[in-house]
């Protein structure tokens, strides 16, 4: 578990970490460099869950090396099956990273929704359900692994 107390809002214990792939973890389907060793430091804490719609057919094989649970998701209305991942998991125990359109309601489900800034962009909408924007995903993994950082981006 990630505990993380907030001055001013509530303390966040998060149990899972959930991800996209595609313009999140990887460019191109393409695994970013310094990922993989990151995710497995944090699943010291955190149980990760990477939820997909494998646009590039590469996650499963890219991720071999990671310690997480693959979920490719079906075609129609990824961004409710997101979201509706994280409910099942118990959004008050989630963060979540992402960066497109479907990543959206995901990020404003969790308890601390992270949206990522990289080669794919990121769409509007995401940008305005997280709680953080951050400009690689190892900074937000990074941010993860240093708490202190995230307390000091939003305290009240």
């Amino acid at each position: 578990m990630l505990t993380i107390d907030i001055p001013g809002q509530k303390t966040l214990q998060l149990t899972n970490l959930v991800l996209d792939y595609n313009g999140t973890l990887a460019v191109d389907g393409t695994l970013i460099p310094g990922v993989s060793k990151r995710l497995n430091i944090l699943t010291q804490q955190l149980t990760i869950h990477v939820v997909t719609a494998n646009t590039f057919g590469k996650a499963a094989k890219n991720l071999q090396a990671v310690n997480c649970q693959l979920t490719v998701l079906s075609h129609g209305n990824q961004q409710q099956q997101k979201a509706d991942f994280v409910l099942k998991l118990g959004e008050q125990n989630v963060v979540a990273i992402g960066n497109g359109l479907n990543d959206a309601l995901m990020l404003k489900q969790a308890a601390l929704g992270l949206v990522v800034i990289q080669q794919e962009g990121v769409a509007i909408k995401t940008w305005q359900n997280a709680d953080v924007a951050l400009t690689s995903i190892n900074d937000a993994l990074d941010l993860l692994l240093n708490p202190l950082r995230l307390k000091a981006t939003v305290r009240v």
